[in-house]
């Protein structure tokens, strides 16, 4: 397993150690102590999560406040997706900047998220399987969100406009500022 921090103190991308042959591949996708090793970081999960979704289709940037608060580690099982994290952390040294991975099924590269990070993902293929741990369970009343295209940001999404597929929920939401 390799493991590469970004840019962003805390975001880190994974890639497993994959064993293929004639019959196919295998690779452990977690291992908390190995990944509380070479990270520094908590990797007790308590919530997985899974989606699917079409080509376009933008989700997110989400996150949970407070005592709420979760880390992920995610991952793409069939398809492509660009996976943005931005850091909220309010003074941070990075706060506002943002980092992203493009997560496939075939290069099973995991990015690791924080906990004060929004997160979002768009799809780059067809279809996309993207499944999620997280550390801590999600609490309605806790969401909260940054709008996609906000300009401060300046996210590209690889994503042309008129092709990108939001949820009304994630289209109402506010600017980094509004956090």
């Amino acid at each position: 397993m390799k493991v590469t921090e970004t840019k962003l103190k805390g975001c880190f991308i994974i890639a497993p150690s994959v064993f293929k042959d004639s019959r196919g591949y295998f690779f452990e996708s977690f291992n908390e102590p190995k990944f509380e090793e070479l990270t520094g970081q908590n990797g007790h999960f308590v919530q997985d999560n899974q989606s699917a979704s079409t080509y376009g289709v933008i989700r997110g940037l989400h996150f949970q406040k407070g005592e709420h608060a979760q880390a992920k580690l995610v991952r793409v099982i069939e398809g492509s997706v660009l996976d943005v994290a931005v850091d909220i952390r309010e003074g941070s040294d990075t706060y506002g900047q943002w980092v992203a991975v493009e997560l496939t099924g075939e290069n099973n590269l995991q990015f690791y998220v924080p906990r004060g990070f929004a997160h979002g993902f768009s799809v780059l293929s067809e279809t996309a399987v993207f499944a999620y741990k997280c550390d801590n369970t999600y609490n309605k009343a806790s969401e909260g969100g940054i709008i996609y295209n906000d300009p401060s940001l300046g996210i590209d999404w690889g994503i042309p406009e008129a092709a990108r597929s939001l949820s009304e929920k994630d289209l109402a939401l506010g600017r980094i500022g509004a956090v």
